[in-house]
């Protein structure tokens, strides 16, 4: 019996968003809207979309000492999340720069702060965690050498999920764990690291001769593409939605599949139902606050 529906393995971060008509060009300078604060990163994003949707859920994480650390725990206990891996201290909460346009797109830039100094020696420390924990989730925006030690202490039958966020080239251990590997058409290109087809099923059979057990490929409004190393090919609609702000969105689609899958629903029924989460998310602003509810997302 599993303690934990879900437990994400990653980033925590300050999110200080600016509204733009337009985002600068080099050497330029615009206007913006008020400075406002949301609690981001993106574990500490998935571990909140997943409560959110009921799903019991840990954070591994690192903060700073300091009021946006705070601000973070605060989010994640008000959501439902265990905290008891968020780790305190050793250098300020990590901080990303996000400005939004129009239309909700957004440019994101991201000081790691805290979330580089998580440790291979804090993922040992945990290892009660991943024994306790059905799913494992993780991204890159903490050490890679601390993603590869959470693939090392999964639990028996537990399933790795990793959307590999900023990207950068993999191991081997970290790909042949992943079931799936998230991944959007800029992060294909980087992690295949060779020239892809111009289909996303092309971009698929690249990923998966790297290794993975199974790949889903985020589209935008095309939807996804679901692939299975013994399985078919399955593209997965979008939601259509008008779109506010697209800040999380993609952190609520992870979070909402890997629960989805550890309930025993296969990866296309997950990621179905992720795609209605990822819409729902992005009709409101900012990034937690933007996470439906369960029912929310049934009502779609």
């Amino acid at each position: 019996m599993y303690d934990y529906d879900l437990l994400v393995v990653g980033s925590a971060n300050a999110d200080l968003v600016i509204g733009v008509e337009r985002r600068p060009a080099a050497g330029e300078t615009v206007l913006g809207s008020d400075l406002v604060v949301h609690p981001g990163g993106k574990g500490a994003n998935q571990a909140v979309a997943a409560a959110r949707l009921g799903a019991r859920t840990a954070l591994l994480a690192r903060v700073g000492d300091d009021a946006h650390g705070r601000l973070l725990l605060d989010s994640q206990r008000e959501a439902g999340v265990d905290t008891v891996g968020v780790l305190v201290g050793g250098a300020p909460t990590g901080v990303a720069l996000i400005t939004v346009d129009p239309s909700g797109d957004n440019s994101i830039v991201v000081s790691p702060g805290a979330n580089g100094r998580l440790t291979p020696e804090d993922v040992r420390a945990a290892g009660s965690l991943f024994q306790a924990s059905r799913v494992v989730s993780a991204q890159l925006e903490v050490p890679l050498e601390s993603v590869a030690e959470a693939v090392r202490h999964l639990a028996d039958g537990g399933r790795f999920v990793l959307n590999p966020s900023p990207p950068q080239a993999l191991p081997a251990e970290v790909l042949a764990a992943c079931d799936p590997l998230i991944v959007n058409e800029h992060e294909a290109r980087v992690i295949a690291g060779t020239e892809l087809g111009e289909r996303p099923e092309d971009w698929a059979e690249a990923l998966l001769a790297l290794g993975p057990r199974s790949v889903v490929i985020t589209l935008g409004a095309r939807g996804a593409l679901v692939a299975e190393r013994a399985g078919a090919r399955v593209r997965v609609p979008s939601v259509p939605v008008a779109a506010v702000d697209t800040t999380g969105a993609g952190d609520a689609f992870t979070a909402a599949l890997a629960w989805r899958l550890g309930l025993g629903e296969s990866l296309a029924q997950a990621a179905g139902y992720a795609a209605r989460v990822g819409a729902a998310a992005v009709t409101r602003p900012g990034a937690q606050e933007s996470f439906p509810t369960a029912e929310e997302v049934a009502a779609l």
